[in-house]
């Protein structure tokens, strides 16, 4: 089976965020395998909402052999097992969250459909924070490829 890069952002601003953002890894380590590279937490102001709580945000790439949709549906499935009971895509509203998981990238492929488009245009161009994550995991995997 092939192996597919997924870039994807987490981030979360209720409970204990950095907490939170550990516990997602660990799901998804066990979900999909090795975490290939990720950064450092990023703490950083809410984005589109108004809230006193800031958000604790990490990117990160894993391999997988699932296609798009798949890895969508099981990231849905960690965010509901952590307690995430509504989804933007669906109620339009953005609003405090335990946790969120977003596809950036799937490998260079340009995908889009009613449930997920990658890449990820908002996170790609218009979110200060997501640029600073990307940029520093594009370091991190320059970094990683030298020494291997």
């Amino acid at each position: 089976m092939s192996q597919h890069e997924v870039t994807l952002l987490l981030g979360s601003n209720l409970g204990n965020p950095e907490q939170n953002i550990n516990n997602a890894i660990a799901q998804l380590e066990a979900e999909f395998g090795t975490i290939v590279a990720k950064t450092q937490v990023l703490e950083t102001a809410p984005v589109e909402f108004v809230t006193r709580n800031y958000f604790c945000n990490i990117a990160l790439i894993i391999k997988t052999q699932y296609s798009p949709l798949q890895v969508l549906r099981k990231i849905k499935e960690i965010e509901h097992r952590m307690g995430r009971t509504t989804d933007t895509s669906v109620s339009v509203d953005y609003q405090d969250r335990i946790i969120d998981i977003d596809v950036v990238f799937f490998d260079a492929i340009k995908y889009y459909c009613r449930e997920l488009g990658i890449p990820h245009e908002k996170h790609q161009h218009e979110r200060e924070f997501s640029r600073t994550l990307l940029n520093g995991l594009m370091r991190e995997k320059a970094v990683e490829v030298k020494t291997n």
